[in-house]
C-alpha cells in the first residue's frame, strides 16, 4: 500500500538534530527564511517537508557564533516514508531481505512504534541528504536577496545556494557514543584482526564499508605472492626460468581473487540489503541541469538535458584535453630519462658512494612528480567530468573514473614499459619499480593521513579556545560539537583510495617477474593504511554521507582489465630473457610464436576461471530466485484481481441492464 506525505501528519515531538546547514556570514535574511521555508514546506508543495532549527543559546538566542548554522532533522514518520521513498531493504520477520514498505511496517524484524532504533543514524542522514538534494526550483527565477544567483525550472537549490557562495556547507553530525564504540572495536586494537565491517557499515554507509572490506581482502590476498615473492628475491634473482612459474602463479591469483571477493561482496552486500536496491531508475544528480521537463519513464518531473550536446562537450573538449595531458606526461617521462643518463654519466666518472646514491635521485623525484600530476590533473577531471552534465550519478563517476585512469596509468607506468620494452634495462626497471613504489607509499601515507590529522590537532585546540571564551552563554556539549566538526576536513569520497590501491596492484601484477619484493611492501603499507584510513575517517574527517553500494562498482572493471595487461607484460617479459633467447638461438619467429601462445593460452585459463567462479554464492542464487518468484506470483494475484473485479463490474452492469429492460 502506498502511503502519501501528505496524508499523514509529520509533526515531531522531538527534534534530533541529524544535518548541519552552514550559511555564509552575510547570508541575507530574506535568503535563511525562502530556505527554511522551502526546507518545511509539503512535497507537493516543492518542499522537502523536513524540520529545521536554529543553532540556539540556552536563553533561545542566536549569537554571533552561531547565527548562521541551521540543524535539520525529520519526525520518525517522515524518516520512514523517505526509507520507502528511497527504496531501503531491511531485514523481515521471515529473515528474507525486502524493500521497506511503510505500509507493512509491521512485518520488518525490529520494528517498533515506540522504537526509533530501527532506521541507523546513517540511514536517517542519507534519507534527509536525499531530499535536500532533490529541493528543485520552480518558478523561481533567482534566489531571494541574490538577483544575480539565477535559477531556472529543474535547477537544484541547493547546489545553487553551494556555488554562489551563500551556504559554506553540509554535513551529518557525529554520534560520540556511537562512534567511540566503533573506534575501540576498530582500530583501538592491540593485534591485527578483522575490521568491525558491520560497525563500519552501520556508522558509515555501504560504500564506505566496502572499501574497507575490499582493503582488508586485498592485503590478506597480498599474504601468499609476499611469501612466495621473498625466496625468489633471495635465491633466485637471475633465474629467469623459475620466474615463468612465478608469473604463472601471478596471472592465476590474480584472477582468483577478484572472481573470490565478488562472491564475498555479495555475501556482505545482501545482509546489508544493499544488493536488492532497485537502481534502474536512479533520479538525476544534485549537480545536473536542464529544462525542466517530464521523465517518460517514471513520469515525474525532472530536468531534461540533449544527450547530442553532452557528447560534444566529451568528445570535442574533454577527449583533446585529457590527449594532451598525456603528451604532457610522456613529455616529463623523456626528461626524467635524461636525469637518468646525466646521474649514470656522472658515477662512471666518479665512481664513489655519493654518486652511487645519486643514481637513485632521479626516481625519487619523478615519484614525487608523478603524485603532484596526478592531484592536479584530478582536479580538471572533476572540473570537466562536471561540465559534461551527466544525468546520473553513477555516469558522471564512470567517466571521471576513466579520465583518471587512463592518465594515472600512462603517468605512474609508462616509464617502466619503456624502460622493459624499448631500453631493455632490467636492472633499471627493478631499481625504478622499487623506487616509485616505496616513494608513492609514503608520500600516500603523509598527505592522506598524518598531515591532516596534524593540522586537525592545531584546529582543535584553536576550537576548544574559542568554546571557553563562550562558556558563559552557550549551550557547549551541542555548539561545540558543531563548530569543532565543521572545521574538520571534507571527505572526498573512496576514490583517491581506490586509485592508490589499483596502482599498487598494477605495481604487483605487471612487473612480478621483475620485482617478486613488491608485494611485501604492498602487504606493510596496507596493514598500515587500514589504521591511518580508519584514524581519519573517525578522527580527521567530518563524517560523510552514508551511500548505499552493492559492489565496488567500476573498480573491479578496473582491476580485472589491469590483470589482463599483466598477462601480456609478464609473457612479454619472460620472453626477453637471456635464458629463454638461449633456447632459441636461431629462429626468433619461434620464440614469439610461443609467447604469444602461452599468453593466449593464460588468457583462455583467466576467462575460464572467471566464468567457472560464479560471482554470487549458492544461497544467495537461491534467495535472489525465490524473491523474483514471489514478486512475479504477487503480480499475478494482482493482475488476477483486478481481472475478477473487472468481471464482476461487468457482471453487474448487466444485470443491472436487465433490469431496466424488465421495467
Amino acid at each position: 500500500m502506498k502511503v502519501s506525505l501528505s496524508a499523514i501528519d509529520t509533526s515531531e515531538t522531538h527534534f534530533r538534530p541529524l544535518v548541519v546547514l552552514e550559511l555564509a556570514k552575510n547570508a541575507k535574511e530574506e535568503t535563511k527564511e525562502w530556505l527554511k521555508q522551502k526546507i518545511i514546506d509539503k512535497k507537493k508543495n516543492g518542499g522537502a517537508q523536513l524540520s529545521i532549527r536554529p543553532l540556539l543559546n540556552e536563553n533561545g538566542e542566536q549569537t554571533d557564533g552561531n547565527q548562521n548554522f541551521y540543524l535539520v532533522g525529520a519526525s520518525r514518520i517522515r524518516l520512514l516514508l523517505g526509507a520507502e521513498s528511497v527504496g531501503l531493504v531491511k531485514e523481515c520477520n521471515d529473515n528474507s531481505m525486502r524493500t521497506f514498505t511503510y505500509g507493512n511496517r509491521q512485518n520488518f524484524k525490529d520494528f517498533d512504534d515506540s522504537n526509533d532504533d530501527f532506521l541507523t543514524m546513517a540511514e536517517c542522514q542519507f534519507i534527509i541528504k536525499h531530499e535536500l538534494e532533490n529541493l528543485r526550483a520552480r518558478d523561481e527565477q533567482m534566489i531571494p536577496g541574490y538577483p544575480q544567483a539565477k535559477l531556472y525550472p529543474g535547477k537544484s537549490i541547493m547546489r545553487r545556494l553551494l556555488t554562489c557562495g551563500i551556504m559554506i556547507q553540509t554535513f551529518p553530525l557525529h554520534d560520540h557514543e556511537e562512534l567511540k564504540k566503533l573506534q575501540n572495536s576498530w582500530y583501538y586494537r592491540l593485534r591485527f584482526q578483522y575490521q568491525p565491517l558491520d560497525g563500519i557499515r552501520n556508522y558509515f554507509g555501504e560504500t564506505i564499508a566496502l572499501y574497507f572490506g575490499f582493503l582488508e581482502y586485498f592485503t590478506f590476498a597480498l599474504v601468499p605472492m609476499a611469501v612466495i615473492g621473498i625466496p625468489y628475491y633471495v635465491f633466485a634473482w637471475e633465474d629467469y626460468d623459475k620466474y615463468v612459474i612465478f608469473a604463472s602463479f601471478n596471472l592465476i591469483w590474480s584472477t582468483v581473487i577478484l572472481e573470490v571477493w565478488k562472491r564475498s561482496c555479495a555475501l556482505m552486500t545482501y545482509r546489508w540489503g544493499t544488493l536488492l536496491m532497485k537502481r534502474q531508475f536512479e533520479e538525476p544528480r544534485p549537480g545536473f541541469h536542464g529544462a525542466l521537463g517530464v521523465n517518460p519513464i517514471t513520469g515525474r518531473e525532472e530536468p531534461l538535458y540533449s544527450s547530442f550536446k553532452r557528447q560534444l562537450r566529451i568528445y570535442l573538449v574533454s577527449l583533446p584535453f585529457v590527449c594532451l595531458c598525456l603528451y604532457f606526461s610522456l613529455y616529463v617521462m623523456m626528461i626524467y630519462f635524461d636525469l637518468e643518463n646525466w646521474a649514470l654519466e656522472l658515477h662512471e666518472t666518479h665512481q664513489s658512494e655519493l654518486t652511487n646514491l645519486l643514481l637513485f635521485v632521479p626516481s625519487v623525484i619523478y615519484a614525487i612528480v608523478i603524485e603532484v600530476m596526478n592531484r592536479l590533473y584530478r582536479y580538471a577531471a572533476e572540473f570537466l567530468t562536471s561540465w559534461e552534465n551527466h544525468r546520473l550519478e553513477s555516469s558522471h563517476q564512470n567517466h571521471l573514473i576513466l579520465k583518471v585512469l587512463v592518465f594515472n596509468f600512462l603517468n605512474c607506468f609508462a616509464s617502466l614499459f619503456y624502460i622493459a620494452f624499448v631500453l631493455m634495462d632490467m636492472k633499471l626497471l627493478r631499481q625504478s619499480l622499487a623506487t616509485l613504489l616505496i616513494t608513492s607509499q609514503i608520500l600516500n601515507q603523509i598527505v592522506e593521513a598524518f598531515l591532516p590529522y596534524w593540522l586537525q590537532k592545531r584546529c582543535d585546540r584553536k576550537v576548544k579556545k574559542r568554546v571557553q571564551s563562550l562558556k558563559a552563554n552557550v549551550d557547549v556539549t551541542l555548539f561545540e560539537q558543531v563548530i569543532s566538526e565543521k572545521e574538520m576536513g571534507t571527505y572526498l569520497g573512496t576514490f583517491d583510495d581506490y586509485l592508490e590501491l589499483f596502482l599498487q596492484f598494477g605495481y604487483v601484477s605487471l612487473f612480478s617477474c621483475v620485482y617478486p619484493l613488491a608485494a611485501v611492501f604492498a602487504v606493510l603499507n596496507n596493514v598500515t593504511e587500514i589504521y591511518s584510513d580508519a584514524l581519519k575517517m573517525c578522527r580527521v574527517y567530518k563524517r560523510p554521507f552514508s551511500e548505499p553500494s552493492a559492489s565496488i562498482g567500476v573498480w573491479q572493471l578496473a582491476f580485472e582489465t589491469m590483470s589482463v595487461i599483466s598477462v601480456v607484460t609478464n609473457c612479454a617479459l619472460i620472453g626477453m630473457s637471456p635464458q629463454v633467447h638461449a633456447v632459441f638461438p636461431e629462429s626468433k619467429t619461434d620464440l614469439i610464436l610461443i609467447v604469444v601462445a602461452v599468453e593466449h593460452a593464460l588468457l583462455a585459463l583467466k576467462f575460464v576461471l572467471a566464468f567457472v567462479i560464479p560471482d554470487k554464492p549458492r544461497e544467495i542464487q537461491v534467495k535472489l530466485a525465490k524473491l523474483e518468484f514471489e514478486s512475479l506470483e504477487a503480480l499475478k494475484q494482482q493482475q488476477m484481481k483486478l481481472v475478477a473485479e473487472s468481471l464482476k463490474e461487468e457482471s453487474s452492469r448487466g444485470e443491472r441492464m436487465k433490469t431496466t429492460e424488465g421495467k
